[in-house]
């Protein structure tokens, strides 16, 4: 058995008002010298295979078609044995 963790974020050249409105908050908090915060996903999936290569394909394939917009959003994933 496999686990994947696949992180999702918005691609650098889009804005991230969510993320904006933290760095906002965290500056009024007093937390100085924070320059950008980013938000993002993080999916965890459980993949009944043995074939690490055969679930990279698979992840890819599902971030293209459905985790992720690939108009606005990057991803990565790692998979590990379990």
């Amino acid at each position: 058995m496999l686990k994947a963790e696949i992180y999702i974020t918005l691609k650098q050249t889009v804005s991230d008002p969510q993320g904006l409105t933290i760095k906002h908050a965290l500056d009024s908090l007093e937390y100085k010298g924070i320059e950008e915060v980013r938000i993002g996903k993080l999916i965890t999936l459980k993949l009944n295979l043995s074939d690490k290569k055969k679930a990279h394909k698979q992840l890819d394939e599902m971030c293209k078609k459905l985790l992720a917009n690939p108009i606005i959003e990057d991803y990565s994933f790692k998979v590990e044995e379990v």
